[in-house]
């Protein structure tokens, strides 16, 4: 949870920086800042391979995607030629395209959704026909009709004038994010995640990506802001893989404590013997979020210290105590720690 922690004060310094970089000293150059988020993202790269133990297969797209969108425009910003400012362009939007696609992976597999096995394969079909079409200036005119190069602030920009393929760019975008939106805002209204800064976290980097993304739709800005706040969602991402990483730890530590051997207790009587399985395979049953307060619970914490822990609500206490209690056949707090009791002996 500290590195966490650190991580989102780190988070919050970079975006301080980066923007203040970008609109208190113009003099710098807009390339200079795309050659910062380049550097950032691809930093974050090695270290989620470096602090997170069990690592995922979208986390890891998600990461290269972002570093890919930043190194296309980096290479934009410094272009002198068409053709290359083109490439540059083609680079961005292979990382465009499949960022989306890899954060809704990651948050369908946080709030534990199930999904047909096709899904991924349709998902990275589409990907890829939205990516041919946006790679196509310099071949056709489906996607710019016209197309040239300008520079501003320091640094080159394509100057265009969309084609009628453009439109299917934007519905690919407003597609994914009314799916991720939703999904987020549901993950949180469940209350998938244990704690309220896990909610939030998912939330902000989820959202904060839509907002400057419908900044930049209705405010004319030579600068891609989306550069900045994909670093800044990566890097929520990472704060919450570590916090969730801290919790399965405990989540180990809780299953094997009820899992150990009960063989000694030769005296107990079969219908003990029975609560004891109920309560064993309940505990493996517990999400992430139940079983934080399932140890709790064994440590002797009373509500308010949970509650202040946790930093949740009485109600959201009372209503994951229900699905503990149903899971491990008990009926109150003193019998869950009875029969731990028992377990251990």
């Amino acid at each position: 949870m500290k590195k966490a922690l650190l991580l989102c004060l780190f988070l919050l310094t970079a975006g301080y920086l980066v923007g203040c970089s970008g609109v208190g000293n113009k003099s710098a150059g807009i390339s200079v800042i795309y050659l910062i988020t380049a550097i950032i993202s691809f930093t974050v790269i090695p270290c989620y391979f470096l602090l997170i133990k069990k690592t995922d297969p979208w986390s890891v797209l998600l990461f290269s995607s972002v570093f890919i969108v930043n190194t296309g425009y980096y290479i934009l910003s410094v272009s002198k030629t068409l053709s290359i400012a083109l490439w540059a362009n083609r680079i961005s939007y292979l990382g465009s395209s499949l960022l989306p696609l890899a954060m809704l992976m990651i948050i369908l597999k946080v709030a534990d959704k199930e999904k047909p096995r096709w899904l991924p394969y349709l998902l990275f079909v589409v990907a890829g026909v939205v990516f041919f079409v946006a790679a196509t200036p310099g071949f056709s005119d489906i996607y710019y009709k016209e197309v040239s190069l300008e520079s501003y602030n320091g640094a080159t920009v394509l100057d265009k004038e969309y084609g009628p393929w453009h439109v299917l760019y934007l519905f690919y975008l407003l597609g994914y994010t009314a799916i991720t939106a939703i999904v987020a805002v549901h993950t949180a209204i469940k209350r998938k995640l244990s704690t309220d800064i896990q909610t939030f976290v998912l939330i902000s980097s989820v959202f904060i990506n839509i907002g400057i993304w419908l900044l930049e739709q209705f405010v004319k800005i030579d600068f891609e802001l989306l550069s900045v706040s994909y670093v800044m969602s990566e890097l929520f991402f990472l704060c919450l893989f570590i916090m969730l990483q801290e919790e399965n730890k405990s989540t180990a530590i809780v299953t094997q404590y009820a899992n150990e051997d009960t063989s000694d207790n030769a005296a107990t009587g079969s219908e003990n013997k029975d609560a004891l399985m109920i309560y064993k395979k309940g505990v493996a049953r517990l999400t992430p979020a139940e079983t934080t307060i399932y140890r709790f619970y064994l440590e002797g914490k009373t509500t308010k210290e949970i509650m202040s822990i946790l930093t949740i609500t009485e109600n959201t206490l009372k209503y994951h105590n229900k699905n503990i209690y149903s899971k491990l056949g008990v009926s109150s707090r003193k019998e869950l720690r009875e029969i731990a009791k028992l377990i251990k002996e």
